[in-house]
């Protein structure tokens, strides 16, 4: 039987218009952190739609000792208003020993967040432990990743069981596991971190306003030694992309576009960034001349492939590739 954990744990909501939701977040994770040491420290990421103000009033009228709620002052994305909530540190000024990072649409189950930080007390190499994030009807959501890189780009594109069988150690999302699993990197909405990760990255890249950026931090850490580990048995219910509106997106937007491309291009280069885009045009026509015999269409955003090339052209007519990260624009 496994011993408490006395690793002192800040838990860092991040919050942008979603309020309501947000103190559901902290209650349940108040209740999980009973018996651990550590405070939970909710970050307004400018809302400007009176969130802080009533996240300020909510946790003094609740009487919830342990949780702080601060204004980032801007809207930088997920891994600034993440960054700013782990400088905050712990209420005494100390730093905590580990950053368990949730989701405002997030809600830890019993014993979630005490198996994540039982698992880093008893595996000292392991930088990030994930839970099992699920939805409101039990269904599994996809939670641990291998690295995107080339050819699962043209995996991925091309959706082809002959090719997928054939790249399968490319395939980005990993099946769900009901064992702890080594895994190249795992969803944010409820993650672990050794605060000693973030003293030696440097944290989130702030040049990703959203998505790509836990998995860049991911790759930074396992450079330098750090693993990360996927833990089932913490079970985690998720709504899912509440903040952001991506289940209702119709059309890709821009930041993902900027994410997607400055994450190739910052740890592989500015050809491998070309590659991985003419990679994933090659599977796209490889879609399309499947679809021409089924009756059957794989539904994509609208305009998806035009927006990826028109992208990467326009980045690479400005040069934005070169020794400067692409603008995010929210």
């Amino acid at each position: 039987m496994s011993q408490p954990s006395k690793a002192r744990v800040l838990t860092i909501v991040l919050n942008y218009r979603t309020p309501e939701l947000t103190l559901r977040s902290v209650e349940a994770a108040l209740r999980e952190m009973e018996g651990l040491e550590g405070s939970i420290t909710v970050v307004d990421n400018d809302s400007g739609d009176g969130s802080f103000e009533t996240l300020t009033q909510a946790v003094r009228e609740r009487s919830w000792n342990r949780v702080r709620v601060f204004q980032s002052g801007r809207n930088g994305g997920y891994g600034a208003g993440n960054n700013f909530g782990v400088r905050q540190g712990l209420p005494d000024g100390s730093s905590p020993d580990y950053v368990y990072i949730l989701n405002s649409d997030a809600f830890p189950e019993p014993g979630a967040i005490r198996v994540l930080a039982e698992h880093l007390d008893a595996h000292p190499a392991v930088g990030f432990a994930g839970s099992r994030l699920h939805g409101e009807d039990g269904a599994f959501h996809q939670t641990a990743f291998r690295f995107p890189t080339v050819f699962s780009e043209f995996e991925n594109a091309a959706a082809t069981g002959p090719i997928s069988r054939l790249l399968r150690r490319y395939i980005v999302a990993l099946p769900e596991s009901q064992e702890v699993q080594e895994v190249d990197w795992l969803a944010g909405a409820s993650l672990m971190v050794r605060h000693q990760v973030f003293e030696q990255t440097g944290g989130f890249d702030e040049r990703f306003f959203l998505y790509f950026e836990e998995t860049d931090l991911s790759l930074r850490a396992r450079k330098v030694g750090w693993r990360s580990v996927y833990v089932p048995a913490s079970r985690v219910m998720h709504i899912g992309s509440v903040s952001t509106g991506m289940k209702s997106w119709k059309r890709i937007p821009p930041f993902w576009f900027d994410s997607r491309l400055w994450y190739f291009t910052k740890n592989h280069g500015v050809f491998y960034a070309a590659a991985a885009t003419l990679a994933h045009l090659a599977g796209a026509l490889v879609s399309r001349f499947r679809g021409m015999f089924q009756t059957t269409r794989r539904e994509q955003p609208e305009h998806f492939l035009g927006d990826l090339v028109s992208h990467a052209l326009r980045c690479a007519w400005q040069r934005r590739l070169v020794g400067r990260p692409p603008a995010a624009s929210a």
